[in-house]
This record gives structure tokens, C-alpha cells and sequence, in this order.
């Protein structure tokens, strides 16, 4: 193990880093030696699954995979590794400031990539209303609904603690009913039955699907390039290395 722990809420959102088709309640050692552990969606599975890493041996913590944009700057891809993180109540979280500049260094060559705040909420952001009031009043650049609950626990047992997360929607878009409904809290893959059901009662969102599905593809391309690149693994190693880490 090289003492990383990943954690990631959506089987699809932890594919890009080799992980296994299936949520376990046990993290799973990837070949580059992280631990990765796939919850279901939501902050109290999110930190269920980072004390079980951190139970397994990991020495620092990360939230992986997929965000909504509350900046109307931020396209779908954009890469964002926010400084700070604001839980549902308001909480405010730092992440390692060494960690994230050096993948931030190593990945904006080739990608966009943001370091504004990201809100963590209970419930998606579907309306683009909601979105810019969130927006206004707490200055998050993005949103999630885990990265709050994993940056909880990595500070009460001061570990170290990254968040990298690719936007899909972004403030402008709206998200249909017949993706909020595809997942449900504690859910780790999109329910394709209920999807369909869903599309059947309402085929006018399926314009708005398809838009979603093209943003979805270039999250998934930005969180692949990421993976490849091996920055986290390469990183996390010389921050031990050099004994930066808790």
C-alpha cells in the first residue's frame, strides 16, 4: 500500500482509477497499492467508508469523482481541487495545501483546473436558481454531496486530505428529473430501470438528458486523465517521502 485512500461514491465515477464493478464494505487495493472504497451517494456513507480506509492502513484521504459547477465560469471538465471545503452546516474544511498545489501544478498544463470552494449538500442542486443562490451566498465554486463528510473525518484524525472532483453540470444547466431519480442516498451506480421509467412519464427531459450525458463524458475523459497520469500516487509518495504528511 503507498498509503493513500480513496474514496469514491459512484461505481461509474471509480472507474477511471481500475476499481473493481462492484461496492464492497472492504476498500479495494488498487495495482499502484491505494486503497479505494466505493459508498454509495451521500456524506454519512462517505464517512463510513473513510474510517474503514483509514481502519485498512491509508495515511491520507481523498474524495473522488464528479461535481455540479455553481460558477457560471466553470465548464464541464474542469478539474477542481478546491482549497477549502464547506460542509451542509456550514463548516468550513482546508485541504493540504502542499498536496493539492503540487497536483494542481502537475495536472493545469493539460487541464482546466479550479481551486475555489466546494459546498457539500444533502441533496443535488437541480435547478439553476438553487445553484446561483448557492452560489451568492457561500462562494462555492462547485458542489457535491460527500467531500464535506471525508474532510471531517481526515481532520479529526489529522490525516492529510485532497478533494479532486470533475465538473458534469454546470451552473447553467438545470438538471432533469429523470437523472435526479436515477440515484438515490446511499446508491452506488445510476438505476437504468428507473431512468427509463422516469423518461417514459416525462420524454420531454430527454433533450436535457442527452446534454448531460455529453457533459458526463467530459467529467469522465478530465477524472481518466487524471488516474492515467499517476500524479496522485506520485505525489502522495514524495509527500511521505519527505515527511510533509501527518
Amino acid at each position: 500500500m503507498n498509503g493513500l485512500g480513496i474514496v469514491a461514491a459512484l461505481i461509474a465515477e471509480s472507474r477511471p482509477l481500475g476499481s473493481a464493478t462492484r461496492r464492497s464494505t472492504e476498500p479495494t487495493t488498487l495495482a499502484d497499492g491505494t486503497q479505494l472504497i466505493v459508498t454509495g451517494v451521500g456524506p454519512a456513507a462517505a464517512a463510513i467508508g473513510a474510517r474503514r480506509l483509514l481502519a485498512s492502513g491509508a495515511r491520507a484521504l481523498l474524495s473522488w469523482g464528479l461535481a455540479g459547477a455553481l460558477d457560471p465560469a466553470l465548464a464541464a471538465g474542469t478539474v477542481v481541487l478546491p482549497r477549502e471545503v464547506i460542509s451542509p452546516e456550514g463548516r468550513m474544511l482546508l485541504t493540504t495545501a502542499d498536496w493539492r498545489e503540487r497536483v494542481s501544478a502537475a495536472i493545469a498544463a493539460n487541464h482546466v483546473v479550479s481551486c475555489g470552494r466546494l459546498l457539500t449538500c444533502r441533496e443535488p442542486l437541480g435547478s439553476t436558481a438553487a445553484k446561483a443562490l448557492a452560489f451568492s451566498q457561500t462562494g462555492a465554486v462547485a458542489t457535491d454531496m460527500e467531500s464535506s463528510a471525508v474532510a471531517e473525518v481526515a481532520s479529526a484524525e489529522r490525516v492529510a486530505f485532497l478533494v479532486v472532483r470533475a465538473i458534469v453540470d454546470t451552473a447553467q444547466d438545470a438538471l432533469p428529473e429523470v437523472a435526479l431519480n436515477a440515484t438515490s442516498i446511499g446508491e452506488d451506480r445510476l438505476r437504468l430501470g428507473r431512468l427509463l421509467a422516469t423518461l417514459a412519464r416525462t420524454p420531454g427531459e430527454l433533450p436535457a438528458l442527452i446534454r448531460l450525458a455529453r457533459r458526463y463524458r467530459s467529467a469522465n475523459r478530465a477524472l481518466s486523465a487524471v488516474a492515467d497520469s499517476g500524479v496522485l500516487t506520485r505525489e502522495i509518495r514524495r509527500e511521505f517521502a519527505g515527511g510533509a504528511l501527518p
